[in-house]
């Protein structure tokens, strides 16, 4: 890719919400069939390869830790239950093995997730 399009301001817009989602950005002549191609004017500018939900998990747990300053295992009860309650929020525990995830990452069993998850009402779906 040339410099130009390397520096084009649609690259430079969306490159914080690819980072947030754990996605890639690919140049659009290595486009898959799955990634998703952004335009500027009518020019193809940069391919977005999206995560697997699996690998989106670890990533939102990541970022998580990141802000909390530590590892997740180490929050106190409070902050464990408002990690939860933002992850229930984003849909990690819509996935397979979600709970169990989220329980390692916290350092908690499966049954205290759930009962972090109806303590604020929340729902469970599938696991």
């Amino acid at each position: 890719m040339t410099g130009e399009a390397a520096a084009h301001p649609l690259r430079a817009a969306v490159a914080p919400l690819v980072d947030a989602m754990g996605g890639e950005m690919v140049d659009p002549e290595q486009a898959a069939a799955d990634d998703v191609m952004l335009s500027w004017e009518g020019r193809e500018v940069v391919a977005v390869r999206l995560p697997r939900l699996s690998a989106s998990l670890d990533h939102i747990l990541a970022d998580l830790e990141r802000r909390q300053g530590k590892p997740l295992a180490e929050l106190d009860r409070k902050t464990k239950q408002s990690v939860v309650r933002t992850l229930e929020e984003r849909g990690a525990f819509s996935l397979r093995h979600g709970v169990e995830t989220v329980a390692a990452a916290l350092g908690v069993s499966r049954f205290t997730v759930y009962n972090y998850l109806n303590r604020e009402g929340g729902s469970t779906g599938p696991r």
